[in-house]
């Protein structure tokens, strides 16, 4: 049994200026995407287009910029309707207070997709073309987040046997009962290991719409995996059929992620090796 090593918050502080290791974590998390993304436009169909639908470093730039928007907007709203409507219902205002904390993967991932069709209506450029671009250059950047996560000590798991090798105390949670460190667990399986599999799914070319439905499925599996060993929000608890609310929000994540690779199968027959 493992006790969870205290860390500071802050990793550099210079008179009242603080940088803490969050904000870190989400500076790595857009660096991967550059770094990721640039190696993408090798990838077909990207590296072959020409002309003015050509895909570009200034492509790369423009689609971060406009997704980090829609991560932070997308983020703060769907914590603020999936998990506390009713708080913020009666105070509106304090759904601006980012800094208190609460953000939701769903939600950053759906002002993700707004701010990329924005983008992609302005660049003349395909909607499913710019998602399958973005789609295999994001996991690498959620396992950033999840080492924030626990440094910062939150999102710890559920009660585990003290038997198991790494469970964990986390005093933060009011307790000394070693539970699963499911940040862990998350930054595997959410980041590193969908890292591994979309990336090399989409290195070959497949019909459109596809790389991103594989991260739709691949996303939702394996997260609701994870909240099995994760402790449900303490105001929200288990739902129906005992399962969380982030299982909940993972469940149309896959069914849509498995109706959208079988539509791009049908509406694209023979035009790629899927």
């Amino acid at each position: 049994m493992l006790m969870y090593p205290r860390i500071d918050p802050i990793a550099i502080q210079v008179g009242p200026l603080a940088v803490h290791w969050y904000g870190i974590t989400y500076l790595a998390a857009f660096g991967l995407f550059l770094l990721l993304a640039n190696r993408r436009l090798r990838h077909q169909p990207f590296a072959r287009i020409e002309g003015p639908g050509a895909w570009s470093r200034r492509d790369v730039e423009d689609m971060l910029f406009l997704g980090v928007l829609g991560v932070i907007a997308g983020g703060r709203l769907g914590y603020c309707l999936f998990y506390k409507p009713a708080y913020y219902a009666t105070h509106p205002m304090e759904i601006f207070f980012i800094w208190q904390g609460g953000m939701s993967f769903h939600g950053g991932m759906l002002g993700v997709i707004v701010s990329q069709w924005w983008y992609a209506r302005s660049r003349g450029k395909p909607f499913w073309q710019v998602l399958d671009f973005v789609a295999p250059c994001v996991p690498l950047g959620l396992a950033a987040g999840r080492v924030g996560n626990f440094i910062n000590g939150e999102l710890w798991g559920r009660a585990a046997d003290p038997s198991l090798p790494w469970a964990m105390v986390f005093p933060q949670s009011g307790s000394f009962v070693p539970r699963h460190p499911s940040q862990v667990y998350q930054f595997l399986l959410e980041g590193v290991l969908l890292f591994v599999l979309l990336w090399l799914y989409a290195r070959r070319e497949r019909r459109e719409a596809q790389v991103s439905a594989a991260f739709l499925v691949g996303y939702g599996v394996f997260r609701f995996i994870a909240e099995f060993f994760r402790e449900p929000d303490a105001h929200l608890g288990l739902l129906s059929l005992g399962m969380s609310m982030g299982q909940w929000l993972c469940v149309p994540m896959v069914v849509a992620g498995i109706l959208l690779w079988l539509w791009a199968r049908r509406r694209h027959p023979a035009t790629a090796t899927a």
